[in-house]
């Protein structure tokens, strides 16, 4: 383990999204620097993202205590493999999501503000990977939270302030109850160091109470995951934002939620238990109520916002079996359903720019008309479905034998019956917007002139997704290293206050 590597690297996650920011912000109103700074700053955090990555297989887990106080008194940076991968795959989809951008910068001083934005969210959702504290986790949720705000009214209009409504008043109650639950274990525990906590819990010394108050800590988490029954807010709300936008916050935001989860449960609670056996419920009834809202909706970006309901639940089943293989394979899921999901958001902006519309009865011909957009659409909805080989089979596969293998046969028939539905919502979507002839005619279809940037993005992004399927084997080695990190809290505890947990 190596508690003392440099220490720019483990801070860099957060200072070049701030940095690139504040630059966007004195570029002022030069449209073409704007974009500049926000492409490199996006491919710097991807940079520095792979060589966390790199750091975190190479020497275990990485440890930088801010200001020279020891923990659990000061700020502790921290980073093991599942946090290197998130930061580093923060980078990639963020990078995607600026150039994909640069085609819809119709309007300059949209354009200006979303970059500024996005790289200040950046600075919130990679805080929240790399923190070890609960109340410096809560400050980036807040972060998170204004910067996703300020994004999803980006543009105005009625439809998109409904939209706002719902998704900050139920991302405000998990606010709520994460800085109630927070002020209750510290006073309680005396302490909200991650792994002061889980040393307690791992001595049998945790006060009365602090379970009860980490309780409902989980439940605010479930909101920002959007777990069922308090997942409405995301199809509320995704549909209903700018494209680029949208694309983001599918990738990212229920992500933050997830890995809050993963983090917490796995170091407080790392052995099978009541926890546990109320997540795998949740988690079935996630996949089922999402996959069925999806199978009701005919709008392209409604059905793949309750997409991401179904497919959380999946990362959450993992973390609920609670075997080091269920937990490989949330991590598998996670990386996996980031790429694809902001992709199948990014081509599917690009439909309804060429169709004129994202309701599937009034679009068609997408086939005839760019043979090409409809391979970059085949790819990640394939995967997104679990069709061998590429990256969405092998994440179910270790998923459902993981359920198998633990004896929990309802939730590998749910994970199968969920892909099932996920292929009928993704071969509805093919029907209607690519195989069907246009409503209107050939002639009604936009030309794609000017999609170049947002074709390349998406091209990236299955590139990725198919070099995940065929590179399966290292990545389940990574996943597989980094379950065996988050079964094990004693790495952690040491790691960060340098004593055994337990």
């Amino acid at each position: 383990m190596s508690t003392a590597p440099p220490h720019l690297l483990l801070v860099a996650p957060l200072l070049v999204p701030l940095a690139t920011a504040i630059l966007c912000l004195l570029a002022g109103n030069r449209p073409r620097l704007v974009q500049s700074l926000s492409v490199g700053g996006a491919a710097l955090l991807a940079a520095v993202g792979l060589a966390l990555v790199h750091l975190a297989d190479r020497d275990g887990i990485l440890v930088s205590q801010m200001s020279g106080w020891a923990a659990p008194y000061g700020i502790s940076l921290v980073v093991d493999r599942l946090s290197a991968a998130m930061v580093a795959i923060t980078g990639i989809i963020a990078g995607a999501t600026v150039i994909y951008a640069l085609a819809h910068d119709t309007d300059p001083a949209r354009g200006k503000d979303f970059h500024l934005l996005v790289h200040g969210l950046l600075v919130g959702v990679c805080g929240a990977f790399v923190t070890g504290d609960v109340f410096n986790l809560y400050v980036w949720f807040e972060v998170l939270l204004v910067g996703s705000f300020a994004l999803i009214v980006l543009g105005g209009g009625k439809r998109r302030l409904a939209g706002t409504v719902v998704y900050l008043f139920l991302n405000l109650l998990a606010t709520l109850l994460f800085l109630l639950a927070a002020g209750l274990v510290y006073g309680a525990a005396g302490t909200l160091n991650m792994a002061g906590l889980a040393q307690q819990f791992a001595a049998g010394t945790a006060p009365p109470g602090v379970q009860a108050a980490l309780v409902l800590m989980l439940v605010a988490f479930s909101i920002k995951a959007a777990l069922f029954p308090v997942f409405g807010w995301l199809p509320a709300s995704y549909h209903v934002a700018w494209t680029p936008v949208s694309a983001l916050f599918a990738g990212l935001l229920t992500k933050v939620g997830v890995y809050a989860l993963i983090r917490m449960v796995t170091l407080l609670w790392p052995e099978a238990g009541l926890i546990h056996d109320v997540l795998l419920w949740v988690a079935c009834a996630t996949m089922l109520i999402g996959v069925l809202g999806a199978a009701a909706q005919t709008e392209v970006r409604r059905i793949l916002s309750f997409h991401i309901v179904s497919q959380v639940g999946y990362m959450v089943l993992g973390l609920a079996l609670a075997t080091p293989l269920a937990l490989a394979g949330a991590v598998f899921y996670l990386i996996h359903h980031i790429v694809v999901k902001a992709n199948l958001f990014f081509i599917g902006g690009i439909a309804a720019r060429l169709t004129g519309s994202e309701r599937l009865p009034a679009m068609g011909g997408l086939y005839a008309h760019s043979p090409w957009l409809a391979l970059l659409f085949a790819i990640p909805a394939l995967s997104l479905a679990g069709i061998p080989p590429l990256s969405g089979f092998w994440a179910k596969f270790v998923l459902v034998r993981a359920s198998l293998d633990a004896g929990v046969w309802m939730a590998a028939a749910v994970a199968l019956v969920t892909g099932i539905f996920t292929l009928l919502s993704m071969s509805k979507i093919w029907n209607e917007a690519f195989l069907k002839a246009h409503p209107a005619g050939a002639a009604a279809i936009r030309s794609s002139r000017g999609q170049g940037p947002a074709m390349w993005a998406a091209a990236g992004l299955a590139a990725i997704t198919i070099m995940i399927g065929i590179g399966a084997g290292p990545v389940m080695d990574y996943a597989s290293a980094a379950a065996a990190q988050l079964s094990d809290p004693r790495q952690y505890i040491r790691a960060v206050l340098g004593v055994e947990g337990g």
